[in-house]
């Protein structure tokens, strides 16, 4: 056992960390949601193993087809000996050559080789199903990561702006308690509050300022990167699906990538019962070749040869039993677990509706508040400059005005990465059936816009009919 050594640990890490966002096209400009879509279906590196996955056991199939031709084998052997007694006649050559072309054919071996290439097939399908579910998540995880981003790029220049004067306000304040000018328990209770949505903003802050680093590891840019985001407004969701749950349950159960998989598992373990039966059946060989032999004292150096055989593995009969006791079994454990399958995928529609509907509520609340407290800032505003307030109350109306915009854009972020798991719970394709990774950024990110605004509008029949 030779482990590798530090230069060759070194090595092998540079070249990753080269190669992970090598042969990238370039950020230029501010990135949109659907171009950041478009990047994360182009180079996210969790996606490209599924997809390299699904491409394997295509590769895979192409190997067990195969299988089932007929076999063509050449042989080519010596053969030497000493004679032990030179005064008897020999009848061989101490030194023979033979050649041999041998064409054969097990009819058995075909029809097994048959049988395991369309479960190769149906393995395939289902690494196909687990692609479109890491896509889903990605995109998902995107969208979320890219609204909260957006809410970041908001919000930073006027939290910096205000950084500076809530410090001033706060000194201010402590000056004045400490003259005597004011009443400590009314300079403290200010200031307290000053803190608390001070403290409010930061903890808004971190979540929303990580977003930018997930958003760009999603997209699979350099961790670090100095990049822009669109800054679009907001704009309400609609959901283009039909209003009764018993569509939706039928809509999503047919489309998840959860489902198909237990139906494929299922047509896969149905072919080991053609594999047994196949098995107990007499093997069935035909061969036919040419053959060459050096040794001079036989009548003809070359030949053809042919023939069949037959044989039959009679052990095979006994255990036929426990082997169908045991497709049995499997089939009655993935039919089992295709219904808490079933179950679990109504349970993720009707609460993917649930929280949608709950968030939209949320975001409206959260949208008041926000109108009110810009609403109180204006006639602060109007106050302080009447000198009828003070440069405190102001700020702190500001502050709260600021950290009412943040809950708004949190509320809204939630509301998107609802928006998507309303139709990830449905198993419907986050992207056009005709999308090739192949095309540049701008295609892809066009023909995602594309999708998604009318999968904001159609009828949920049709809908469906995006997959």
């Amino acid at each position: 056992m030779e482990p590798l050594s530090e230069d060759q640990n070194l090595a092998f890490a540079s070249e990753r960390l080269i190669r992970a966002t090598a042969n990238q096209e370039p950020v230029s400009g501010s990135i949109s949601l659907y171009e950041a879509m478009a990047r994360a279906l182009k180079y996210n590196l969790d996606t490209k193993v599924e997809i390299m996955e699904a491409a394997l056991k295509v590769r895979e199939l192409d190997l067990a087809n195969y299988s089932a031709l007929p076999k063509l084998v050449v042989n080519s052997g010596y053969a030497g000996r000493t004679d032990p007694d030179s005064s008897t006649p020999s009848t061989r050559d101490p030194d023979i050559f033979t050649d041999d072309l041998t064409f054969s054919w097990n009819i058995l071996d075909f029809g097994l080789s048959y049988v395991r290439a369309k479960q190769t097939a149906d393995e395939a399908l289902i690494q196909e199903e687990m692609k479109r579910k890491i896509v889903n998540r990605v995109i998902e995880d995107v969208r979320t990561a890219y609204w909260r981003a957006v809410s970041y790029e908001r919000l930073v220049g006027r939290m910096r702006a205000l950084e500076g004067r809530v410090a001033g306000a706060l000194r201010d304040t402590r000056r004045l308690a400490s003259s005597g000018e004011s009443s400590p328990l009314v300079a403290l209770t200010y200031e307290r509050e000053l803190i608390q949505v001070q403290r409010e903003i930061e903890l808004l802050e971190g979540e929303l300022k990580v977003s930018k680093s997930q958003l760009a590891a999603l997209m699979n840019v350099t961790p670090g990167s100095n990049y822009t985001l669109a800054v679009p407004k907001r704009r309400t969701t609609k959901l283009g699906l039909p209003g009764k749950s018993g569509d939706l349950f039928q809509i999503a159960v047919t489309n998840r990538p959860e489902m198909r998989e237990v139906a494929y598992r299922m047509r896969i373990n149905e072919k080991e019962v053609d594999a047994a039966l196949l098995e107990l059946l007499p093997s069935f060989n035909l061969y036919a070749g040419v053959n060459y032999d050096s040794n001079k004292f036989i009548s003809s150096n070359d030949w053809v040869s042919w023939g069949a055989k037959v044989s039959w593995n009679l052990m095979k009969l006994a255990t036929m039993p426990a082997v169908m006791k045991k497709v049995e079994a499997q089939q009655a454990a993935l039919d089992a677990r295709s219904l808490s399958v079933a179950m679990a995928i109504m349970t993720q529609v009707h609460i993917s509706r649930v929280r949608y509907a709950h968030l939209q509520k949320s975001y409206g609340t959260a949208a008041a508040l926000s109108n009110v407290s810009h609403r109180i800032l204006t006639q602060v505003r109007a106050e302080t400059a009447a000198q009828r307030t003070s440069e405190q109350v102001l700020i702190r109306e500001e502050m709260n005005a600021l950290l009412a915009d943040a809950k708004l854009d949190m509320a809204y972020a939630d509301l998107q990465n609802a928006y998507a798991n309303v139709y990830a719970s449905l198993g419907l394709n986050p992207f056009p059936t005709n999308l090739s990774t192949d095309e540049s950024v701008a295609v892809i990110a066009e023909k995602l816009k594309g999708m998604w605004i009318e999968r904001g509008t159609k009828a949920g029949t049709e809908v469906a009919g995006l997959q």
